[in-house]
């Protein structure tokens, strides 16, 4: 993975709210573009003027940026972000998104409040939600954006069952409650809890099947199965009234202890505990990836459609792997005008400087391609590349033709002088001739860098001599016609031993083309076998914990008496298993391999035989 960062001096919007329409900014999107590092992504939402600036701008490590504002109104409008260098993670990214107040009595629209809090969800790695005072009732039913999300979020463009939601999990950020402005005493029953006890016994369930029961039961139910991870933090009111209008100014030295210390556990956690954004696979997510994730979504909305989860990994990944073929391809032609001495003195020098930019250019697109399944993009960048292989060995060609052609035509310029005066038209002048043409043969052959075109110029340059000896030979008088018809046959002889010559070195050289694409194929195999491998085990860990999470979510529902929830839960419990098991199985990889044999032979000009050929050999060597 690339290292490029960004360091931003201060926030800038990332999705803009312009009376209630969303739209992306393409600045903001230009800045994630340049990080290729995996980010780290804290958003945070909440009701407006409830604080939640001051905390992301503790995440940034600063008194000042994001907006706090001091009167009733909101501030802070659309989402805006701030990538920082992560402070504990090296070669990460901290991006940091702050989103406009939910419930603003001037905006006065709920449906733009529930985009916004679905937009935090989607692009974030961990969710904060603040508030102020107590999780009560009306503070969980406050979170009704919640209960809104199977209207807002597809998980796959074609539904196969009655409710995805289920899915949620799986790709959900973990959920941190900032409860402000705290003044109770955590206590339950008479007995000290934790502030994450003090919220999951604020999501407990109501038994029952009332209505009113459902209206109490569906935002818990929400929060706790579509945020399996959840975490809460209580913080006690940071000072008075009127110094809290100057929070960002004030000394920490003058605000409650209390306060502080909590902030800093706050701070902590997420630092810590803030996982990498990843995709559907645990497909790691970079800045780059975050902005056409954000811009994705957005243009989803705008079209009024539904975002589906799916379809942004499906655009992504066409996006990716575009750009990775075309760097890739690059990089290649970039390297074999640099090491490439044309003309080569042979195919297998040419050969090794193509094979190790080929290896390299291979490389730079594995480590960007994802989600590759058919090995599209992978048949189309060997195709690719052996276009340009085959263009790098027409120039070879070339460049070789005409360095020997010029040379055999200086070295012959005695020998055209010599014709043009008539002095082999003289008795004994074939004799001068063939040791004037050996002259020429014997130092064109000395002479270094003429190429692989070397004899087969040589060659063509002789047959052209052919009937000009003729001549010569049948005007020497000092021959005898006996002489004359033996010397005729031993040129004859002589041009087809170098025709033979010609024609084995040529073979030598397709030979050695179809090594070299059998010797990248193996390799490739290789990094495909490797990719594969590692995308495999990040699909199966994906499975394993969201497996371990429903497992978890069940023990729950049954210690609290709900055991006809939990009972619900074994079908998905069953499916996940063998999710799992499937996974473990490497015979994927045969299809993969098959796959790509089939459909090179399709479309890969001359190396269909070697896919064919060596495609089941080779899978019985990696497995």
């Amino acid at each position: 993975m690339a290292t490029g960062g960004v360091k931003m001096s201060g926030p800038m919007c990332l999705i803009e709210n312009v009376s209630g329409k969303l739209q992306i900014n393409q600045k903001a999107v230009d800045i994630l573009s340049g990080i290729n590092q995996p980010v780290v992504v804290a958003a945070i939402v909440g009701m407006y003027r409830t604080g939640k600036s001051y905390l992301m701008n503790k995440l940034a490590g600063q008194k000042k940026g994001f907006s706090l504002g001091s009167t009733i109104q909101s501030h802070t409008k659309g989402i805006w972000m701030w990538c920082v260098p992560h402070p504990m993670r090296d070669g990460h990214t901290l991006v940091l998104l702050d989103t406009e107040g939910l419930g603003d009595v001037e905006k006065g629209d709920d449906k733009n409040d529930n985009w916004i809090f679905a937009l935090a969800v989607l692009l974030s790695s961990t969710l904060i939600y603040n508030s102020i005072g107590t999780i009560n009732n009306d503070a969980v039913q406050n979170l009704h954006y919640v209960t809104e999300l199977t209207e807002l979020i597809k998980v796959k463009s074609k539904q196969e069952g009655p409710d995805e939601s289920s899915e949620f999990a799986r790709f959900f950020p973990s959920f941190v409650w900032a409860v402000r402005d705290f003044s109770l005493q955590l206590e339950l029953d008479g007995r000290p809890v934790t502030a994450d006890e003090y919220l999951e016994n604020s999501l407990k369930l109501k038994p029952g099947v009332s209505k009113n029961v459902q209206t109490y039961n569906l935002p818990r139910e929400c929060i706790r199965n579509y945020f399996p991870r959840r975490k809460c933090f209580v913080f006690e009111r940071p000072s008075t009234v009127e110094c809290m209008r100057k929070l960002e100014e004030m000394d920490e030295s003058k605000l409650e202890k209390g306060f502080i210390e909590e902030t800093k556990k706050f701070y902590n956690f997420i630092m810590r505990e803030t996982s990498i954004k990843t995709l559907s696979g645990g497909i790691t997510v970079t800045g780059r990836l975050l902005g056409n994730l954000a811009t994705t979504y957005v243009d989803a909305i705008l079209s009024g459609s539904i975002p589906c989860l799916e379809n942004a990994v499906l655009a992504l990944a066409q996006i990716e792997n575009s750009t990775a073929i075309s760097l890739a391809v690059a990089h290649y032609r970039e390297e074999m005008d640099k090491r490439a001495k044309l003309p080569t003195s042979t195919q297998a020098e040419l050969s090794d400087v193509h094979h190790q930019c080929e290896k390299e250019a291979v490389k730079i697109f594995m480590e960007r391609s994802f989600k590759d399944d058919e090995q599209k993009y992978y048949l189309e960048l060997m195709k690719l590349l052996e276009e340009q292989y085959n263009l790098v060995c027409q120039r070879n060609e070339k460049e070789s033709r005409e360095v020997c052609s010029s040379l055999l035509h200086n070295l012959s310029k005695k020998m055209r002088e010599e014709q043009n005066t008539g002095n082999y038209m003289k008795p004994g002048g074939f004799k001068i001739y063939q040791m004037d043409l050996e002259d020429v043969i014997r130092d064109y052959k000395d002479r270094p860098r003429k190429g692989i075109m070397a004899d087969t110029v040589l060659n063509e340059f002789l047959k052209a001599k052919e009937n000009e000896g003729k001549g010569i030979l049948c005007a020497d008088k000092s021959l005898s016609a006996q002489e004359k018809q033996i010397k005729e046959e031993q040129t004859k002889r002589l041009a087809a031993e170098r025709e033979n010559e010609v024609i084995r070195e040529q073979q030598e050289i397709l030979q050695k083309r179809i090594e070299d694409q059998k010797k990248a194929f193996e390799e490739n195999i290789e990094q495909l076998k490797s990719k594969f491998l590692e995308e495999q085990k990040k699909a199966k860990e994906e499975s394993e914990r969201f497996l371990n999470v429903r497992l978890k979510e069940q023990q729950q529902l049954l210690e609290e008496g709900f055991e006809k929830k939990a009972g619900l839960l074994n079908e998905e419990i069953n499916r996940l298993k063998q999710e799992i098991a499937n996974k473990s199985k490497p015979s994927w990889f045969g299809e993969i391999l098959d796959t790509v044999g089939s459909v090179g032979s399709l479309v890969l000009p001359g190396i269909g035989g070697r896919l064919l050929g060596v495609g089941t050999t080779l899978l019985s060597k990696l497995f």
